[in-house]
């Protein structure tokens, strides 16, 4: 893949990001908040192949340093999208990716041609992760237990996944150092989920219906406020489609893009 890496000015630091395939309507890859921008690689051939693809890591994942003051998810992708000249751009978001995308949307909807929404998540919304679970992790970290919070993480998010799901867990234990990092400097988006009928560009949602009940409850909430958004469920799916389906999830967002034209 003929990808070039780029160092992206952002407010008070940078982000690492990747450009490249051919001329067609521009696609900008978000990445879940449970890995980096390496969860796309398995459907990036496909991608490249007719259109430019433009995917970042968010401050503290992968090749982007932790930040150091205070910064908003939406407002870098902004900034991502000003440094490549993209005017107009889908935005494919994946769980904490897709929160992102759906912030830009509502907050400059001249520049999203449309979205695709792999298992998102979105500001506003209560309930998405359950109490019982943020106990587990705070424990686990205050414990320093990189282990525990792996496995707990694996049960959780990518229980579709055969053992060893080595690559699974790879993603995951690079990411985890970046939920303390960005936890004092992360600012909160504007609340989408009540929002979401403002939305005008055409929409899919994908849902993984091996994901935690929480997320696929949200998931068909939120894709019966969006006007007109097509629902998919992915069966063998749970919060991580690229690596579980990445021929269906590569159909669905070219699928998506060829019905823009």
């Amino acid at each position: 893949m003929d990808l070039t890496e780029h160092r992206v000015p952002v407010a008070g630091g940078e982000v690492r990001a990747d450009d490249g395939g051919t001329d067609g309507l521009p696609l900008v890859l978000l990445h879940p908040g449970i890995t980096d921008a390496r969860i796309w690689d398995p459907v990036l051939p496909r991608l490249v192949a007719g259109h430019r693809v433009i995917r970042y890591d968010v401050r503290g994942f992968g090749r982007s340093a932790p930040p150091t003051v205070p910064f908003s998810p939406v407002k870098d992708l902004a900034a991502v999208l000003d440094h490549f000249e993209v005017p107009r751009a889908v935005l494919v978001g994946s769980s904490l990716g897709g929160a992102t995308a759906i912030s830009l949307a509502l907050d400059d909807p001249g520049r999203v041609a449309g979205l695709v929404l792999l298992c998102p998540g979105v500001t506003g919304y209560e309930g998405l992760t359950s109490p019982e679970l943020m106990a587990q992790i705070e424990a686990l970290a205050t414990a320093g237990d990189m282990d525990g919070l792996v496995e707990l993480s694996m049960r959780t998010w990518a229980a579709a996944g055969t053992a060893p799901d080595a690559e699974a867990a790879a993603q995951i234990r690079g990411a985890i150092p970046a939920w303390f990092t960005n936890h004092a400097f992360q600012q909160a988006d504007a609340p989408a989920f009540d929002r979401l009928g403002e939305l005008r560009m055409p929409c899919l949602l994908a849902l993984g219906e091996q994901d935690q009940p929480e997320v696929v409850r949200c998931n068909e909430e939120m894709a019966a406020r969006i006007p007109g958004c097509r629902l998919v469920r992915l069966p063998t799916c749970d919060h991580l489609p690229t690596l579980r389906a990445p021929q269906a999830v590569s159909e669905l967002i070219l699928g998506h893009c060829d019905s823009l034209k």
